[in-house]
């Protein structure tokens, strides 16, 4: 059977992207599921939010991207059981200018995953962590994926940051990506004690109806704190809020049966 490949997106940074990504794949290998985390971000937070360096000059995707190593020996197993995870450093931030002349290059990770489907075929779910910006590396993982996640945090802007987002991926679905959809949208950082969290709340629900996830992630300090000790939150602290937000999260994304709507639905919304 195949895997979901999930893009975790947002153009923004500092949304939740990389803790939603290291927590939700967690928490579903907690729960039984065989997860991979694909780090497609040069800054590498989410390699070593996993217990794993950033520093590796061998086992990262960016040697897997040139062809350098195979998927199969780059892979790495976490200290949490059915969760593994391909890591980053900073040289993938060099991969599009040494890319330029290859008019394929968006479909480079498609293909190793489509060439490697035996060991992919293995995981319910690969989760890509996209870097904060619309470059090739969002481009390919959008181009990989057949599904999209995106965290929106609860802020004033958050909203209209998501116009731009979403013309990029209308934009995949007609030249290079049809089967693209939205899975869900997740609401981070969110403080019930600010009523701008609960306005943004209401208007994105009020914009996204059922795409929006039930489940919310709240600002919780343990959520900050665990990528320092490698680890995520999850297994760092079970029992504080973010920690029970995201398992949560994890039994919403498990329930649900079938892709819950594409790019286009979205901007006929008007964000």
């Amino acid at each position: 059977m195949k895997p979901n490949i999930i893009a975790v997106i947002n153009q923004k940074g500092g949304v939740g992207k990389t803790t939603t990504v290291i927590n939700l794949a967690a928490s579903l290998s907690i729960l039984g599921q065989n997860n991979l985390v694909v780090d497609l971000d040069p800054q590498g937070n989410a390699t070593t939010g996993l217990g794993k360096s950033n520093n590796n000059d061998d086992k990262n995707i960016y040697n897997l991207l040139i062809k350098k190593i195979n998927l199969k020996d780059g892979l790495q197993k976490t200290n949490i059981n059915n969760l593994d995870i391909f890591g980053s450093n900073v040289n993938l931030s060099g991969l599009e200018v040494e890319t330029a002349n290859d008019e394929n290059r968006a479909f480079i990770l498609k293909e190793i995953l489509k060439n490697n489907s035996e060991i992919i075929n293995q995981y319910d779910n690969i989760f890509i962590d996209c870097p904060p910006s619309l470059s090739l590396l969002t481009i390919m993982a959008l181009v990989s994926a057949n599904e999209i996640l995106v965290p929106l945090q609860t802020e004033f802007f958050a909203l209209e940051g998501i116009t731009q987002l979403v013309k990029t991926i209308d934009r995949i679905k007609v030249n290079l990506n049809p089967t693209l959809s939205v899975r869900g949208i997740l609401l981070t950082m969110f403080d019930k004690r600010n009523k701008l969290s609960t306005q943004v709340d209401k208007e994105a629900r009020n914009y996204f109806k059922e795409k929006v996830y039930q489940s919310v992630i709240p600002r919780n300090v343990r959520l900050s704190e665990a990528p320092s000790h490698g680890q995520p939150c999850v297994t760092y602290d079970k029992a504080c809020s973010g920690s029970k937000a995201y398992f949560k999260l994890a039994e919403e994304f498990k329930s649900q049966t079938s892709k819950i709507g594409s790019a286009a639905w979205i901007q006929k919304k008007k964000v």
